[in-house]
């Protein structure tokens, strides 16, 4: 869809402009950017059938902004965007994903000493150039250095939800071709990792001869800017998102034996030949053989019963331990996406989302849940909005309106009162306790003081947890994937000081965000701390993002009854509330 490409020029314009002195112009076409990336239908489409008009009817577009899309569907180009760069020649993306740098700062470095691009930068910091610039310093210098470092170590990997719904989307144009029976999605991206480097498909044809109409479609496809090879039975090409992806036909009698060498992980599929082998048997990607002669290999879950496996689900698939459960019959029964009953972290109007309560309300209820906690941000946040003691108040007098009108209406669903407090730089939270008590759930989180030392850190948090209103402790070390690492922490006594005081620990859904790790969660899930999976909602859209926290969670080998929001909500309220 052209809507990527729309997205991503209007988010540089948000921050060409913010470099300048407009207040309001760099939020619009950031919030613009935003709606477009989550829309389902092409631009191009919505064009098609509606022109200009349709397109100003968008939430967030106004006639301007709708005159741009027409331009860009016609052209391929932005005037106004094309003069903004000729204005400022700087590669802003790359920048503004270096920590701590914005716009602003961007425009100063530009000004002052003629940075352009990340290898600028990186000159003028080694340099020590930039640490003479007001408002900068060494710290920051240093900063800008390892922000660099990490924005290359993570360099090349695409995060999984927003890559997955193109990969999804293929897949299911490759089942629908003439011949095809079946088709999966495999790799990393099977396995639900958080980032992925490239794309995997397998299809089963039913009848071989078939097979050149597929890989003709596949090479051909929209997205498709190169193509590396173009097989018979396997081809590969580059999409223009920037991502590889290879499809790969099998025969039927492998098929289930290409799944699971596909799919990984390497590690994993070595474990696996190794028992083959015990067994006097031969595990490849063509089947399960004895000598010459296959004995599995049609499906995944014949070959692990013919190694005398029980079925390891792909999340799992890491070799961490799951072949040993699986051969002792100990793997846990995964927590699955229909086992979420509520949603407990949701923006709204109020603070920084894009929906009312309403409208949150009415989205989870077709979706089929039970209940959402309104988590909008607190008072330290002033510049989105972030809510004291007196909006609390009159926010949950809204959301008392809005449950009646629900049960009035006879639907078994239930807003909840919450907040997404912030802890502040010494552990204690920015709203009065007397105001946190009157809450069904308070979640709690850092969003400041990002680089304080691993000692102080962690006893911020602690201290935190320790507070009897604090319930949940929303995504935990704070990263965004490719953009911000980790807070440094003790993470095993954070988990410890949650146990002893029955907090419980975020599992956050949002694509870069998957906070908790896998690996944090499986400590969780050792030390008997619960965790709650919640959407980090800005936009009702962002409800569809349950399923990558619900896949973190299944990689770290969480079972229902250690997910607070699979419970009924009246059992959510009296576990999970402290006071």
């Amino acid at each position: 869809m052209i809507n990527e490409e729309i997205a991503k020029i209007f988010q540089e314009i948000s921050e060409y402009l913010e470099m300048g002195e407009e207040p309001f112009k760099p939020r619009a076409y950031s919030r613009a950017a935003r709606i477009i990336g989550e829309l389902e239908k092409d631009l191009t489409d919505i064009y098609k059938e509606g022109g200009e008009k349709a397109l100003k009817d968008l939430p967030g577009i106004g006639g301007s902004m709708a005159e741009k899309i027409e331009e860009y569907i016609k052209t391929g180009k932005i005037k106004y965007f094309e003069d903004l760069k000729k204005k400022a020649p700087i590669d802003v993306s790359s920048l503004t994903a270096v920590e701590g740098l914005g716009p602003k700062k961007i425009k100063q470095l530009y000004k002052k000493l003629d940075i352009k691009n990340i290898e600028d930068l990186e000159k003028a910091a080694k340099d020590k150039k930039i640490r003479e610039l007001e408002g900068f310093g060494e710290k920051t210098e240093e900063n800008i250095l390892k922000g660099i470092d990490f924005l290359r170590q993570s360099g090349g990997r695409f995060i999984l939800g927003y890559i997955y719904p193109l990969a999804q989307e293929i897949k299911e144009r490759i089942k629908k071709r003439k011949g095809v029976s079946k088709a999966n999605i495999a790799g990393s991206a099977r396995r639900m990792k958080e980032t992925v480097g490239d794309l995997d498909v397998l299809a089963l044809m039913d009848k071989e001869d078939e097979a050149a109409d597929v890989m003709d479609y596949f090479t051909s496809m929209p997205e498709v800017i190169n193509v590396y090879s173009k097989g018979s039975t396997r081809s590969s090409v580059r999409l223009k998102q920037g991502i590889d992806i290879d499809l790969r036909i099998l025969p039927k009698e492998s098929y289930g034996a290409g799944l699971i060498y596909f799919t990984g992980s390497k590690d994993h599929n070595i474990e696996l030949r190794k028992i083959a082998i015990k067994k006097g048997l031969k595990l490849n990607e063509y089947g399960l053989f004895k000598r010459d002669k296959a004995i599995a290999g049609k499906s995944e879950p014949e070959v692990y019963e013919s190694l005398g496996l029980d079925f390891i689900p792909p999340e799992l698939r890491e070799n961490t331990g799951e072949i040993e459960a699986s051969l002792n019959g100990e793997l846990p029964h995964l927590i699955e996406e229909k086992d979420i009953l509520g949603d407990l972290q949701i923006q709204t109007k109020w603070s920084d989302g894009e929906n009312s309560i309403m409208d949150y309300a009415e989205a989870a209820i077709k979706k089929g849940l039970k209940y959402i906690l309104i988590t909008d941000h607190s008072k330290r946040l002033a510049m989105i909005g972030g809510l004291d003691e007196k909006k609390l108040k009159k926010q949950g007098k809204e959301i008392d309106k809005i449950n009646r009108i629900i049960a009035d209406k006879g639907i078994d669903f239930r807003v909840l009162k919450g907040v997404e407090c912030d802890i502040l730089k010494d552990g204690s939270l920015d709203l009065a306790d007397d105001a946190l008590a009157e809450l069904d759930i308070v979640g709690v989180a850092v969003h400041s003081y990002f680089n304080l030392p691993a000692v102080s850190q962690t006893e911020r948090l602690i201290k935190a947890m320790e507070n009897k209103n604090a319930d949940i402790l929303f995504h935990p070390t704070t990263r965004v994937i490719n953009q911000r690492k980790a807070i440094d922490l003790d993470i095993d006594a954070v988990i410890e000081a949650a146990y002893k005081t029955g907090t419980t620990l975020e599992v956050d859904s949002f694509p870069d965000r998957l906070d908790l790790k896998d690996e944090y969660i499986r400590k969780c899930v050792e030390k008997g701390v619960k965790v709650s999976i919640d959407t980090d909602a800005h936009s009702i859209k962002h409800l569809d993002y349950l399923k990558f926290g619900v896949a973190q969670a299944r990689r770290g080998w969480v079972s229902k009854e250690s997910v607070i929001n699979a419970w009924p909500v009246d059992e959510c309220l009296r576990k999970v509330r402290k006071v």
